[in-house]
């Protein structure tokens, strides 16, 4: 979904906020009419950033793929399974009383591998609540979970910079 054309339209209504949406097959940008290019050129990456992602998510259907790897590493399956758009600082994350996980959309994008390690690493809390022995016993049967923790490292430090 990188392919969707971007279309800036200054407002000289609009006083600070920018203001993003897909109109048409476009994204396109609501962006104050005097704000200095430099900021707003860092402001709609963001925004786009956020926008592709929300749009990449809709193509990933979670409940199905984390059913299969619940049945695949012995599992509990969760009640209920979504994309977080509000999730900035973690991966996942799990209500076991609920059987509800939430998975960051920022994780659309990423390699299969990485997405079905944070679902794995998410399944397992509704088996073990903490990171204990138990809990890494249960994640490490996925075979690419340590390559997965290392592109989460990277892409960690990518973020903050």
């Amino acid at each position: 979904m990188n392919d969707l054309p971007i279309e800036i339209v200054r407002s000289e209504r609009r006083k600070s906020t920018l203001q993003a949406s897909v109109v048409a097959g476009t994204i396109r940008v609501m962006v104050p009419a005097g704000m200095p290019r430099d900021e707003e050129q860092r402001l709609v990456d963001k925004l786009v950033a956020r926008i592709r992602r929300t749009v990449e998510a809709g193509t990933v259907d979670l409940p199905t793929r984390a059913s299969a790897l619940a049945r695949r590493f012995d599992l509990p399956e969760p009640s209920e399974i979504s994309w977080s758009a509000r999730q900035n600082t973690r991966w996942g994350s799990c209500t076991p009383s609920r059987g509800a996980i939430r998975i960051s959309n920022r994780l659309a994008t990423v390699p299969a591998f990485v997405l079905d390690y944070v679902l794995v690493h998410e399944l397992a809390h509704l088996a073990v609540a903490g990171h204990g022995r138990d809990f890494e016993a249960l994640v490490g049967r996925y075979e690419l979970a340590e390559r997965a923790r290392g592109y989460l490292m990277a892409l960690n430090q990518s973020e903050s910079m």
